[in-house]
């Protein structure tokens, strides 16, 4: 079971983003993002359907209140935290769910106006704000606030990771692990892929996880190219069988591996595991360049060469944050022409994930392969242990 202290975790990020607020001469942040009003509150309300449009909001003083504006009834919900000050009931604002859309700006501009003006003074009201249409942001100007982004705000702040959230992320990883265990035994001629795949879920959702965030499950000439959704294909013996976990875990923790299976009691073909060894060895190579104060061009530049023939049909990342989901960064590949316009170096507390896929475009079969890795100070911890295909990791015949 998870031994964590919720309320410690909480303000540990609470801090974290004050900080970073602060640095970033940022002294308010409003935000319908449910996975950044988790980050900095603990608050979680219905995950999926605020991902739809702005509906909950957090208001975020770096001195000053922490105002949650929750569902109408669901105001109790987060009573108990200690990062949140006031809670008062959210206007909606998105034109998705409401006809009155229109009015609603106007009256949550009249409301944060009035906090604005209370905490600031109504001569120098700022606000950083993200995920919210046009037309609300033109009701604050209106109302003479200036207006900042902030997306960068809670980009920065998520990317390090706080001591709890290790201790969060690594319990996460473990029951996404078995979750997939799971799955991998469903896996069997005669089934379709969403069959197999809503095993994942199942395991998930028992081990108190919060959503897939994609549906990275394919199977047979559906592995080529990539990025293919699971369907009702049906499974045949001999299928390579790629799989994305992309998982929001326990307490809303992404854990993001991928694995290629072969399906039934069958030996894998040459070209199977010549493709198993390529992806197999670009992602341990770049692994293993993965270091606290290396720059991403550096990192880039030393990424594993992958065969020409494959080149074309490879992931589109070499590496990615990760936290509550895909976070900052995303390290791009170099470019054909040598050239590499992606600022900034690997630090310590982040979470990378190593991704790598190769496609065959000849026999319409790829690999998907993916870890996810704990950056030290001087060392590198990997975090996703779940076992690769013994079937596809063999040597080749002669």
């Amino acid at each position: 079971m998870l031994n964590v202290d919720r309320s410690q975790l909480y303000l540990q990020r609470q801090r974290r983003l004050t900080s970073m607020m602060k640095s970033m001469d940022v002294s308010a942040v409003l935000t319908p993002d449910p996975l950044n009003i988790m980050y900095a509150t603990g608050s979680r309300n219905m995950t999926v359907w605020g991902l739809m449009g702005p509906s909950r909001f957090l208001l975020h003083f770096a001195d000053g209140p922490t105002i949650l504006f929750e569902f109408n009834q669901g105001e109790h919900l987060s009573e108990s935290l200690p990062t949140i000050t006031e809670i008062r009931t959210s206007t909606g604002i998105t034109a998705k769910k409401t006809p009155h859309y229109m009015a609603n700006n106007q009256k949550f501009a009249d409301e944060i106006v009035d906090i604005l003006a209370k905490v600031q003074g109504r001569d120098s009201m700022t606000l950083a704000v993200e995920l919210v249409d046009f037309t609300f942001t033109d009701a604050l100007r209106a109302r003479g606030v200036t207006l900042k982004d902030a997306m960068p705000v809670f980009q920065y702040s998520r990317m390090i990771k706080q001591p709890l959230e290790l201790d969060v992320m690594r319990y996460a990883v473990k029951q996404v692990e078995l979750a997939t265990t799971n799955l991998e035994e469903a896996i069997k001629p005669g089934a379709t892929e969403n069959e197999v795949w809503s095993k994942f879920h199942e395991g998930l959702i028992a081990r108190d996880g919060e959503f897939v965030a994609t549906r990275l499950f394919q199977s047979g000439v559906r592995t080529f190219p990539y990025f293919q959704e699971s369907s009702n294909a049906v499974m045949q013996a001999g299928d390579l069988v790629c799989f994305d976990t992309d998982a929001l875990g326990v307490l809303n923790y992404a854990v993001d591996f991928s694995r290629t299976f072969l399906c039934g009691d069958v030996p894998a073909t040459d070209t199977q595991r010549r493709l198993f060894a390529i992806a197999r060895e670009q992602l341990e190579h770049n692994a293993a360049n993965i270091a606290a104060g290396r720059s991403f061009e550096d990192f880039a530049r030393r990424a594993y060469d992958v065969p020409e023939r494959h080149r074309d049909y490879g992931y589109y990342v070499l590496a990615h944050g990760l936290g509550m989901a895909g976070e900052h960064p995303n390290v791009p590949r170099v470019e054909p022409d040598g050239s590499f316009d992606f600022p900034g170096s690997i630090e310590e507390n982040m979470v990378l994930c190593i991704e790598s896929y190769v496609g065959d475009p000849d026999s319409r079969q790829g690999v998907k392969l993916e870890d996810q890795f704990l950056v030290h100070a001087d060392s590198v911890e990997r975090l996703s242990t779940y076992p690769f295909c013994a079937a596809l990791d063999g040597a080749l015949t002669a």
